[in-house]
């Protein structure tokens, strides 16, 4: 069960790195088209991403069933859409390193929410990794005059929603296959931003095209790969532990805004940085004994 659960682990940890260079390709397509039109496009990138994988996986998943496998995608996808959304339009008035450990208090939020819902116990060590992980996101995103902008409150709702999205992912990644589990997160988020985007937003081929770099890394690894990828590793991960992993995105996502888009990587966020991959390591030793191998 060790080499199982490391595997997950593993797994999340790529995803956690994908996901917070995802924030730099994020802030630059903004450059030259809107939020919801990004996100529209980046994820129907990453669905198409995912046919492949499940012709390929097919005749393996053959003889499961997929009963409520569309009411689950559209319930994980409206969570995944309203996170997103946030996180995007929060990006617009908000540094990538910011948001990005904005984002990652989803990791104290897990465990409380995980409390209300029941769902699984909460280690000590998984506590004590999201408290310093949490005092390591303040040193990073808050300033020492405690200000906190209209993006980073956007960003703070985002991570609300990813909490709720781990705890849905955490329900349904026994019951579905990844792949197709991810692809109808896609399908719903692409519908539901492509709507917003018609309202509010113009759409011009010049610019959708200037932003395709950001858009294919945002849509076939940030989307296709890392959202199947999560579910996959979190077959074998309790939601607060798998949170606590996540969060090292935030770190990604500074060190790419630093080095990247030239953001002030300064003391006091090396600070920080340092506190929340000691509340990473922490969670890695206080691993929860299972009761077996997750069928």
């Amino acid at each position: 069960m060790k080499s199982i659960t490391f595997k997950s682990d593993f797994i999340l940890i790529f995803v956690a790195i994908i996901w917070g260079l995802a924030f730099v390709a994020q802030r630059i397509g903004m450059d030259h088209i809107g939020p919801f039109t990004f996100n529209g496009i980046r994820f129907a990138l990453g669905g198409l991403s995912l046919l492949p994988v499940i012709f390929l996986t097919q005749k393996k998943t053959s003889g499961k069933t997929n009963d409520g496998l569309i009411k689950s995608g559209i319930i994980s996808g409206i969570f995944l859409f309203f996170g997103i959304s946030f996180q995007q339009v929060g990006l617009v008035y908000t540094t990538a390193g910011k948001a990005g450990f904005i984002t990652g208090l989803y990791v104290i939020i897990v465990p409380f929410l995980n409390l209300f819902f029941k769902q699984d116990k909460t280690s000590a060590g998984t506590w004590i990794g999201a408290v310093l992980a949490s005092i390591g996101m303040y040193f990073l995103s808050v300033t020492k005059g405690l200000d906190m902008n209209f993006g980073d409150l956007l960003v703070l709702f985002s991570a609300i929603c990813f909490a709720f999205h781990l705890i849905i992912i955490g329900r349904f990644s026994n019951r579905f296959n990844a792949a197709q589990l991810s692809l109808v997160q896609c399908m719903v988020c692409t519908i539901l931003s492509l709507l917003v985007a018609v309202g509010f937003e113009t759409f011009i081929l010049s610019d959708i095209l200037s932003a395709s770099i950001p858009l294919i890394y945002g849509g076939v690894l940030s989307v296709g790969v890392a959202y199947s990828l999560q579910i996959y590793g979190q077959k074998n991960s309790p939601a607060s532990h798998a949170a606590i992993i996540l969060s090292l995105e935030s770190v990604v996502a500074a060190i790419g805004g630093w080095i990247i888009l030239n953001e002030i990587f300064s003391g006091r966020a090396i600070f920080g940085c340092t506190l929340m991959l000691a509340g990473i390591l922490i969670s890695q030793l206080y691993i929860k004994k299972s009761q077996g191998p997750i069928p």
